[in-house]
């Protein structure tokens, strides 16, 4: 038998020859095949294939056995990128043993482009808001604000409450805004006024224009020519986001809000304990009547002195998600009194990590809404 085998020929039309030279042209290292591979790779984050997701930017083979893959992020503060590079190594080194490959990524911010109508070029605007004041709604605004631009995205922050509008002072921004004469396209004449600039981050506020022991006395429709004209006539420039920092409660901007723009979203900010999980239930539910999509609940201030976990609780009942968490911490209350509210995300500081995880998880909301549902086609009314 082993003589047998010994001078055993395989001829050219054999059929083991056949699988064998099949086998050999599928793990053929080919534009083609990689790509085919990528298609059973799932983003972690969303649970749909990169492909799918047009993620897949560009596939490219340097060299005999290397693989460049270049990845579309749809956020910069996706997390945990590294996930996605580990997924694509597992699934070529599996096809193509021996294949080196390397995952490059780039950034296309998914948007909703909410504010069009008004000459707002903003991909997404978000609104953070909360059923009553004192659970550190307008510290959570500026932190998400402050930590998307750390992540390499262009932000605007603007301070719709009117009447208590405590953003300039948190930031340690001064000054007001300028108002200079531009042109359109057709070459008509206009007026834009100029956002604070602190950081890098562009900000437009009522405390800009008013002093601070002055207080602000307007009824519901001058409140709406103030919001308007913050986002029509302010020069925003070109913005991944625009967070805006709702005042507290049920009132008239969220209703402007949701006539003037197609919002990606709103944030619901909550203290743990019950009295403020109250007023929270009926912010939720002011989004959903006004059409506004809730993104999901932040817990401001947890800890032994409000507890802990009654708003990730109380999200799960309302079948929104949960975004995190923000321990009570001293710190916190001091940079925002001392105007110094970036030095939150600095990497000494311990609730950055919290601060990092609430800004990941609202832009993965918007990115997941985006890309769950297919966008519709802009129509032109005649």
């Amino acid at each position: 038998m082993i003589d047998a085998l010994a001078h055993f020929e395989v001829r050219p039309d054999s059929p083991a020859l056949s699988e064998r030279q099949s086998s050999m042209s599928e793990a053929q290292l080919t534009e083609a095949a990689v790509r085919e591979v990528l298609n059973g790779v799932r983003d972690p984050e969303i649970g749909r294939g990169l492909v799918e997701l047009k993620m897949i930017d560009s596939v490219a083979l340097p060299g005999p056995q290397a693989v460049r893959v270049q990845v579309a992020l749809p956020t910069h503060a996706y997390p945990g990128r590294e996930r996605i590079a580990g997924a694509i190594q597992q699934a070529l080194a599996a096809r193509f043993p021996g294949a080196q490959a390397e995952t490059a990524f780039v950034v296309r911010t998914q948007g909703k482009d909410s504010g069009g109508g008004l000459g707002l070029r903003a991909k997404n605007v978000v609104a953070v808001g909360s059923g009553k004041g004192g659970v550190g709604k307008s510290t959570v605004a500026a932190s998400l604000a402050f930590g998307l631009q750390t992540y390499g995205a262009k932000v605007g922050l603007m301070d719709a409450d009117v009447y208590g509008p405590s953003i300039p002072h948190m930031l340690g921004a001064h000054g007001q805004p300028q108002v200079v004469e531009q042109q359109t396209a057709a070459g008509q004449p206009v007026r834009r006024i100029l956002p604070i600039e602190c950081s890098g981050l562009k900000v437009m506020s009522m405390g800009f224009f008013v002093p601070a022991d002055e207080a602000v006395v307007w009824r519901g429709p001058m409140l709406h020519g103030a919001i308007t004209q913050f986002l029509r006539d302010t020069d925003w420039g070109e913005l991944d986001y625009l967070i805006i920092d709702l005042p507290p409660g049920t009132g008239d901007v969220s209703l402007t809000l949701s006539q003037l723009l197609g919002l990606a979203g709103a944030v619901v900010v909550c203290t743990p304990q019950q009295v403020a999980l109250l007023d929270a239930v009926k912010a939720v539910a002011m989004f959903r009547k006004v059409k506004i999509p809730v993104l999901g609940m932040v817990e401001n201030m947890t800890g032994e002195i409000f507890g802990r976990g009654g708003v990730q609780k109380k999200a799960g009942e309302l079948g929104v998600p949960f975004l995190g968490e923000i321990p009570i911490d001293s710190q916190l209350r001091i940079n925002g009194d001392e105007g110094k509210l970036a030095d939150n995300f600095a990497e000494s500081n311990p609730s950055r990590p919290y601060l990092q995880h609430v800004c990941e998880q609202t832009a993965m909301q918007i990115a997941k809404q985006l890309l769950s549902e297919p966008r519709m086609p802009t129509l032109e009314i005649l």
